[in-house]
């Protein structure tokens, strides 16, 4: 029997057992069981794992470490208490910012007991779900691993290489160890890796790469393979359990956004809900990240030395019809999720304070703990005026919620003064969508009511 298919030399010669397989699927297709069965298969929701090459549009939590849902939650501290804290952590990650920067000093930035926002994710193959801290102050990624010469309790066994059928260490040579700042070869070549931060806390270990998995607020997993990460075999100093490390979401090589970057499209935003709110705030990559509202406004990321922060030029501090501003080499500000406070350039801050003052009006008080600059009594009925960030083509008003907060009797200003660097902190990005596309290298705001996002 002649074979009614063509058997040209440009095409294969498919076997005639093929041919009649393909006819019985094509009959197959016809019967009415198949589409009911089909119609049923094809309505199953079956949460989806991201491949190692496809583009990724995730969302996580992330909790604030002093909120109820926070593992870290300590009901019998005051909101005062709370804010000191958070205040004096600002202080001091801005003086170890100004360290890295001025003296490219081979530190970390990070305050490991000052890490303000917490997320979850998994490693290895079986995923195994941790805590760490969220920063986008520092790039590496690292947990405890075992064996553990020194560990710091974190509530959870440490992860276990050797339970990975996917763990891998890196070798000395690779460009990857290159990119560390501080680094030695092992007598088995591999790259071990050395974090010192300010407050003589460390981490040291393998450079290893895993699978790293993220449980979506959408339901969706994302997974990404071959993820680098510090396996932190000898960690010690003021980390806190629960954390079983931190998720460097900076600028350089290393960090978790620089090594996904073409998988979520160079994007990535966050929305901060405010300190009273039940409700938690929101880190989103890719498309799940991009600002579509109108209101929207958007200004340039400056790439200065290290590439780990993101800078922003701020040109002045209007409100109503009086604008303080910086000097030409003070307009450099680091946006940072990781602190508290925004801390302005003293004689910047002192210009933007005798026009706070000038405009409220009222006589203010001392703070006794000398936390903050420029506070009223809390029964003082005051108008806190709205105050406009002139960030370069992209004009910012903050709401009281952002400049402004009562602890105890005392209303305080969240602005503060520094000696040199100046950071645009966390209480001013709340109820903000910010957005970084890290192509264009810009950073987006619109006004959103974070709690119903």
């Amino acid at each position: 029997m002649q074979s009614a298919i063509s058997t040209s030399s440009n095409l294969p010669i498919i076997p005639h057992i093929i041919i009649l397989k393909i006819k019985e699927t094509i009959e197959m297709m016809h019967n009415p069981l198949f589409l009911v069965l089909a119609v049923i298969f094809s309505s199953l929701v079956i949460p989806s794992v991201t491949g190692a090459k496809a583009s990724s549009s995730f969302s996580v939590d992330l909790i604030h470490r002093d909120s109820p849902t926070s593992p870290f939650y300590n009901a019998s501290l005051t909101s005062t208490e709370i804010l000191r804290k958070n205040a004096l952590r600002s202080m001091s990650r801005l003086k170890h910012f100004r360290s890295l920067i001025d003296q490219s000093a081979i530190r970390s930035a990070l305050i490991p007991s000052g890490g303000i926002y917490l997320m979850k994710l998994s490693f290895g193959t079986p995923p195994v779900e941790y805590f760490a801290i969220a920063d986008t102050g520092s790039d590496l990624i690292w947990i405890q691993c075992l064996p553990c010469g020194q560990c710091y309790p974190q509530g959870s066994p440490p992860f276990d290489p050797r339970a990975s059928s996917t763990y891998k260490e890196i070798p000395c040579g690779s460009d990857t160890c290159q990119a560390l700042p501080r680094k030695q070869c092992t007598n088995t070549n591999d790259c071990q890796y050395s974090y010192g931060y300010g407050d003589n806390s460390f981490t040291v270990g393998a450079l290893s790469t895993d699978t790293l998995t993220f449980d979506s607020s959408n339901g969706k997993i994302t997974a990404f393979a071959t993820s680098i990460f510090g396996c932190g075999h000898n960690n010690q100093g003021k980390f806190r359990s629960p954390t079983a490390g931190l998720v460097g979401l900076g600028g350089g090589p290393l960090s978790l956004v620089s090594q996904i970057s073409t998988r979520i499209d160079n994007r990535f935003s966050y929305r901060l809900v405010p300190r009273t709110s039940s409700s938690s705030s929101k880190l989103l990559f890719g498309q799940e990240a991009v600002i579509s509202r109108p209101g929207a406004v958007s200004t340039p990321l400056i790439t200065k030395t290290p590439p780990t922060f993101y800078f922003l030029s701020l040109e002045g501090v209007s409100i109503g019809d009086k604008t303080a501003q910086p000097d030409s080499s003070h307009r450099n500000i680091i946006i940072d999720s990781g602190t508290t406070l925004t801390l302005l350039e003293s004689n910047f801050y002192n210009s933007l304070e005798t026009i706070v003052k000038d405009t409220i009006g009222a006589d203010p008080v001392q703070d006794p703990s000398g936390t903050y600059r420029l506070c009223y009594g809390a029964e003082t009925n005051i108008n806190v005026p709205e105050m406009v960030f002139h960030f370069s083509g992209a004009d910012l008003r903050l709401q009281p919620v952002n400049t402004f907060r009562i602890n105890a009797d005392l209303m305080s200003m969240l602005i503060v003064p520094s000696d040199s660097l100046s950071i645009f902190g966390n209480y001013a990005q709340i109820n903000f969508r910010l957005e970084y596309d890290l192509q264009k290298r810009t950073a987006s705001f619109a006004p959103t009511d974070c709690t119903k996002q």
